[in-house]
């Protein structure tokens, strides 16, 4: 299935001052989109705005050509967004976290699928550890095997670099190529220096 994110003269505005306006956005299956810009340019906004979480700004959302209020439930089907934070309750294990995960998407999992999942981000042996014991880089882990566990088209992604190692940037960077290469969308801020590719595209705010 093609699918395709557009944006349509949008504008945002806060604190009396534009993060931008008149930005036209077209996301097409097989490609990752990466937001560039200064801090404070509007990068995360923006990727709330895409991901229907801020409703605070001018212009239109599309979804497979429909305006998103008409597409919405079909569009947040297919929406995997991990922000900043890693959003891993300290409490739970990661067996639990991704549990959890599954539970509010609606979704319906195993343990044995989720142990895999864990295990493909490099957390074999962790599976029932408090996630508060973790360090930052394997709470993100936690975060970033949901890429692995749930079936989401339209990966929307603020930071996903964030506190992971060297050989932990290269297998995500690769996971990225690999879900574009297979008819997905990937739509990603980052301060990493992601490898030049022909699946790769870069829009600049600010």
């Amino acid at each position: 299935m093609s699918l395709c994110l557009q944006a349509r003269q949008l504008a945002c505005e806060r604190d009396d001052r534009w993060l931008f306006e008149g930005l036209d956005l077209d996301i097409q299956s097989g490609e990752i989109v990466r937001i560039e810009g200064p801090n404070g340019s509007g990068k995360t906004t923006l990727l709330k705005i895409l991901s229907g979480q801020l409703t605070d700004y001018r212009g239109e959302l599309y979804w497979n050509g429909e305006p998103m209020r008409q597409a919405r439930e079909h569009f947040l089907a297919n929406l995997l967004y991990l922000g900043h934070a890693p959003g891993v309750k300290a409490g739970l294990s990661p067996l639990e976290n991704l549990a959890w995960y599954q539970a509010l998407s609606g979704e319906k999992g195993s343990e044995p699928a989720r142990e895999a999942a864990l295990a493909a981000v490099g957390l074999a042996g962790f599976e029932d550890v408090p996630a508060g014991q973790l360090s930052a880089g394997q709470q993100r882990r936690v975060a970033l095997a949901r890429l692995t566990l749930t079936q989401r088209a339209l990966w929307v992604l603020d930071e996903p670099f964030t506190a992971i190692d060297r050989q932990g940037v290269a297998a995500l960077e690769a996971q990225l190529v690999a879900h574009a290469q297979s008819g997905g969308c990937v739509l990603v801020t980052t301060h990493h220096a992601l490898t030049e590719s022909p699946v790769l595209r870069r829009i600049q705010l600010g």
